[in-house]
């Protein structure tokens, strides 16, 4: 376990935005595993592999329990490697049973999900009618509980079967609900695991954008929880940009919009709290909204602070995620009917940085979700639960990955994390124990649900959501 520094994070982001690869050379060739192959990730994931300098000799296995979607990922992965030219070093395997292809894997990614569109209304339609208003509803809330009750189970098995065909393999989460998956895997496993989201990197260059700065020469720090970490630092040359952009935020509030002509931009949340919080977060407003009491529990509120999209739409997820399941697919079929040359650049997604940083040992900073006791340790926040899962810079080299220690957030900042994350903790101990009961007092502590309903409310409200998706939640009593 390393300590924080105090310089900024200069050297990852021209690393990520230049999109180089890493000096050094791959000791070994290798094998990466990617679960749930027909999520939306894995055209870039695997992009973002096989754009490595010096990749090695790589089998890259794509599991799928949906046999015509797993088909076409593995078309279109055979089609990047053959206009990548890497058809010499590059073996693409597939199946719809993890256990074939698993074995002697050094990294797993994982995209799993569980009921497909099937649930969605439920998650959504079933809350609303208790006045639980939710925008995403996949990480907190009714939506993100059942999404993890639903997901959690099958995820532990996953990495149960890890244990024995891949021990010592680097586990790379992208499925939500994001804190409840990487805190089940922290109780039950073995196996090492970090949980991966874009939006420090996202928010951070916004930030950049918001003070007019270069991206490069900002000088930040983040640390809580997934979806809700904290920029607690924000300088650019020694100076700190919080007074202006809080003059700026306050202004835009008082208008009650931001700048230019569309709503979801405006991003009202987010600065809302920025100025009673002290400090930005990583997620969106719409996202954002959903983990606090105070935004989404009165028609006025939503009227003033939540927008369209991902600004804080009621039902967004909901209304869009089966036509944007359909497009991918969509996309897919047309970039294997197309004869043109695929072309890609590598993203900023952290998967593939930290496998190049971890084979050639070249230090690489991102921004992970891990255990605030990592690997036995005190704790990486000082002030959240020992025991419940934090989002830290993390350094990657060839020992893995080494979560930083932050200390102490400020208090007010580590109090909202803290109130999540007792909800996390039940939902976590309601997938892993099968318990019904433990979704209910999950649910009675959930900032959001317990702001507009009463306890016996959330208990008929968690009876209905079981009773609806009991195809999908066996063994739950």
């Amino acid at each position: 376990m390393k300590t924080k520094k105090t310089a900024g994070h200069a050297e990852h982001s021209r690393q990520a935005d230049t999109q180089t690869g890493l000096p050094g050379e791959f000791p070994r060739p290798l094998k990466v595993t990617m679960l749930g192959a027909g999520s939306f990730f894995m055209r870039h994931l695997f992009g973002d592999i096989l754009e490595m300098r010096g990749l090695p000799a790589l089998e890259f296995a794509l599991v799928d329990i949906d046999s015509r979607r797993l088909d076409v990922a593995a078309r279109l992965a055979q089609r990047m490697v053959a206009d990548a030219e890497l058809e010499d070093r590059v073996k693409v395997l597939a199946s719809t049973d993890r256990r074939k292809v698993m074995a002697g894997s050094h990294y797993i990614i994982s995209c799993v999900e569980v009921s497909g569109t099937e649930c969605v209304r439920f998650d959504n339609d079933i809350p609303a009618k208790y006045g639980v208003d939710q925008c995403i509803g996949d990480t907190i809330g009714p939506g993100g509980l059942f999404k993890g009750l639903r997901t959690i189970p099958v995820w532990l098995d996953i990495l149960r079967d890890a244990e024995h065909l891949c021990p010592e393999a680097l586990v790379l989460n992208y499925t939500n609900p994001m804190n409840m998956m990487c805190l089940a895997a922290g109780r039950v496993s073995r196996m090492e695991v970090v949980g991966l989201c874009h939006s420090v990197q996202g928010t951070s260059h916004l930030l950049a954008q918001y003070a007019g700065v270069p991206y490069e020469e900002l000088d930040w720090e983040c640390a809580g929880i997934n979806h809700l970490a904290w920029f607690t630092r924000l300088r650019h040359k020694g100076r700190d940009l919080y007074p202006r952009l809080k003059k700026q935020f306050a202004a835009e509030l008082a208008a009650g919009r931001g700048p230019g002509d569309d709503p979801e931009v405006w991003d009202l949340v987010r600065k809302d709290m920025c100025l009673h919080f002290g400090a930005f977060v990583t997620e969106s407003s719409g996202h954002l909204s959903e983990y606090l009491p105070y935004y989404r529990k009165r028609a006025d509120l939503l009227k003033r602070y939540c927008t369209v999209r991902y600004g804080g739409e009621s039902g967004f997820y909901a209304a869009n995620w089966p036509s944007w399941r359909k497009k991918s697919d969509a996309d897919r079929l047309a970039l294997l009917r197309s004869r043109e040359r695929l072309q890609w650049k590598r993203t900023w997604e952290y998967a593939s940085w930290i496998i190049e940083a971890r084979e050639k040992n070249v230090p690489q900073r991102i921004h992970g979700n891990v255990m605030n006791s990592h690997r036995g340790g005190g704790p990486l926040i000082a002030n959240l639960p020992a025991d419940g899962c934090v989002e830290v810079a993390c350094m990657i080299d060839g020992n893995g990955v080494n979560p930083t220690v932050y200390g102490k957030l400020p208090p007010q900042m580590a109090a909202i994390c803290a109130s999540n994350m007792r909800m996390f903790d039940l939902g976590a101990t309601a997938a892993i124990e099968r318990s019904k009961e433990a979704a209910v007092h999950a649910l009675l502590l959930d900032p959001l649900t317990a702001a507009v309903c009463s306890p016996a409310e959330i208990k008929q409200m968690t009876e209905e959501l079981f009773r609806a998706q009991k195809k999908y939640l066996p063994g739950y009593k």
